[in-house]
């Protein structure tokens, strides 16, 4: 179980990185991401999940992480999105004030944190840093 968390881990990474690349060269090209990207979210999202629902059962089976920061870094892309979702919503709402940010902005942004956090992650249960 634990090979097959870490294999899911640098999954979790790698789908992140797309996502806020493409968001960032979207973000270039000055136009949307397109309908695909909604896709990747979605997939992402599913992703950190059962990479997360996996880390529960190995806590579960009393398999503890060597550090406690690996686990603020694991759940905290699930957080991030969550807020993302939030946030999404709120500019899509309150768009009158200001420029409007696009959602898909919110999803790559979060993305780029999540990235950072799975990775961060991933370097803790590989035992590196």
């Amino acid at each position: 179980m634990v090979a097959i968390h870490r294999l899911v881990g640098f999954v979790v990474v790698a789908v992140f990185s797309v996502g806020w690349v493409w968001g960032l060269v979207a973000a270039i090209a000055r136009r949307g991401p397109g309908e695909r990207y909604w896709t990747w979210l979605t997939v992402e999202q599913v992703v950190a999940g059962i990479q997360a629902l996996i880390g529960v059962v190995l806590l579960l089976m009393d398999r503890r992480p060597t550090t406690w920061l690996h686990l603020v870094y694991g759940f905290g892309p699930l957080l991030i999105f969550a807020i993302g979702h939030a946030l999404a919503r709120e500019v899509q709402r309150d768009g009158q004030q200001g420029p409007p940010i696009a959602p898909w902005v919110v999803f790559a942004a979060a993305a780029f944190i999540s990235f950072g956090l799975s990775g961060r992650a991933l370097m803790t249960g590989l035992g590196i840093g």
